[in-house]
């Protein structure tokens, strides 16, 4: 009868399926209790390691997006606050104008199917129609004579060339930002859809138990190349991955740029005013220009031509100065926060293939060299002789310690991929100022302007689809001690290894 350093009586082991089939302190049920309980544990460390990852995504995305949208509701307000401090009642009955321009660039920003240059093209000919009739109350503007003005906008470029410029800036600014904002997005449900493994390590983690050894800790070698069975799909994510953060740099860069969002948006009202003064300037020649193209319209009756408005535009206003200018409650500004968003992209690159290090770190594995003799290699107490396998599916076909089919490639993570060469490819079109068109989810992506384009039937974290990994085996063919057979109640012996057992499971998490 051989005493084991689990305080139980050991018995020969032919019994079990994955345990070495030596000595064992383990009954089949145990065997089986401690195989959920590797699964729970695995998963819940790869669910720690990487949820610094995940919340990055997500704290980024909320805050980058919050700032965004109260960036534009600033400018919006500040705009309205000085047109009707500057320019009054004509502005008030034409705020409409305004107000639609700034409710399409958040609809575009949010996901909505908006064609910029179109829109940016449509506000100036509406502009251009409530101009001249303010400009020639004398006249009496029908519609179909407005139809007829819009038409000659590109030619007579009553506004100078404040509508080109702007609409260059804006359209590149707002095609960087809403694919950035995507980006972060398509990251943050990519990272929460990987980081769902499962593996049942249960020879690394609890086998060592059943051996009366509750204290040896796995060797490195050993470890390391069970995680790169069990994690090989995730390693796959890494290439597409490392590329699409290349590309969110690239597009972060523009944001930093001339293209930054706030030295965009927050003098717009300025632009605007400059442009209405052009047209102001160049009013008579603008109308003259007119008269020819759509004809001479009729004289409007004295009462309503005495009520004419030539000078309700000739007040001009300057910038904000700097101390003036409307901060967000986010309590930074754009460069700052895209700086600190670069920061975290930057350390997140090759984070699928360097997991299994991370989850083989610490006080998890014995921490020293090949030759270490005191450490757990899959089959008792001793020294690891195998070769550490490489990342990647395709190397895991001689992978010692995890069966692994490498035919057949996770869905979910294959599924992944594909999602980030998507997004890769939408970010270096926005970084050379290419817009591409994203699905409009009910217009207003998900309704928190997150620009993700996402309704609430999108897969929250808790849903998202597990990758699963191959059953962890191994070669039982290490050396088998002596056994002798004894009858031992398993209650008795699921009590002596429950508290040894707490210790290795806090270890692991």
């Amino acid at each position: 009868m051989l005493k084991c350093m689990c305080l139980c009586v050991c018995f020969a082991g032919e019994h079990l399926r994955v345990c070495p089939q030596g000595n064992t302190c383990c009954t089949v049920e145990m065997e089986d209790k401690f195989g959920q309980q590797s699964k729970h544990d695995f998963e819940t460390s790869v669910d720690e390691t990487s949820h610094n990852l995940r919340s990055t995504f997500v704290s980024r995305h909320k805050r980058f997006d919050e700032f965004f949208l109260e960036l534009l509701e600033n400018t919006e307000r500040s705009l309205n606050e000085m047109f009707v401090k500057t320019y009054g009642k004509p502005y008030m009955q034409n705020s409409e104008v305004f107000e639609n321009l700034f409710a399409e660039l958040k609809r575009y920003y949010t996901g909505g199917n908006v064609n910029l240059e179109e829109m940016l093209n449509d506000f100036w000919s509406r502009l251009l129609e409530r101009m001249f009739t303010l400009l020639n109350s004398q006249y009496v503007i029908s519609e179909d004579y407005l139809e007829c003005i819009s038409k000659y906008t590109d030619e007579l470029k009553p506004f100078g060339d404040v509508p080109r410029k702007l609409k260059a800036q804006v359209t590149r600014t707002f095609i960087a930002a809403r694919t950035f904002v995507q980006g972060l997005s398509v990251g943050r449900e990519v990272a929460q859809r990987v980081a769902k493994v499962i593996c049942t390590p249960l020879l690394l983690m609890y086998c060592p138990f059943c051996q009366g050894m509750p204290s040896v800790k796995p060797c490195k070698n050993y470890c390391l190349n069970v995680m790169k069975g069990c994690l090989a799909n995730q390693a796959d994510l890494d290439p597409e991955w490392n590329q699409y953060i290349d590309a969110m740099l690239l597009v972060a860069q523009r944001l930093e740029g001339p293209f930054n969002i706030e030295s965009v948006m927050e003098p717009i009202d300025v632009k605007i005013s400059e442009a209405i003064m052009n047209m102001q300037d160049n009013s008579a020649q603008v109308s003259y220009r007119v008269f020819q193209g759509c004809g001479q319209p009729k004289p409007a009756g004295m009462s309503r031509s005495a009520r004419g408005v030539s000078d309700v535009f000739t007040t001009r206003f300057k910038p904000y100065s700097p101390e003036e200018r409307p901060t967000t409650a986010a309590g930074t500004s754009l460069d700052r926060l895209v700086a600190d968003i670069k920061e975290k992209l930057k350390t997140s690159k090759k984070f699928w293939s360097s997991l299994p290090d991370m989850l083989c770190d610490g006080d998890k594995v014995t921490l020293g060299n090949s030759t270490d003799e005191d450490c757990w290699n899959g089959h008792s107490k001793g020294r690891y002789f195998p070769e550490v396998q490489k990342d990647g599916l395709t190397n895991q076909v001689s992978n010692p310690e995890v069966e692994v089919d490498i035919t057949r490639p996770d869905t979910n993570i294959r599924q992944q991929i594909m999602a980030l060469r998507v997004m890769t490819n939408k970010l270096k079109n926005a970084y050379n100022g290419n817009d591409i068109y994203f699905q409009d989810s009910g217009d207003e992506g998900s309704g928190s302007g997150s620009g993700s384009g996402c309704t609430e039937d999108c897969p929250t974290e808790s849903e998202s689809p597990a990758s699963e990994a191959p059953v962890v085996e191994a070669d039982r063919s290490g050396p088998v001690g002596a056994s002798a057979s004894l009858h031992t109640s398993p209650v008795a012996v699921t009590t002596a290894l429950v508290l040894s057992a707490l210790t290795l499971q806090r270890q692991w998490r």
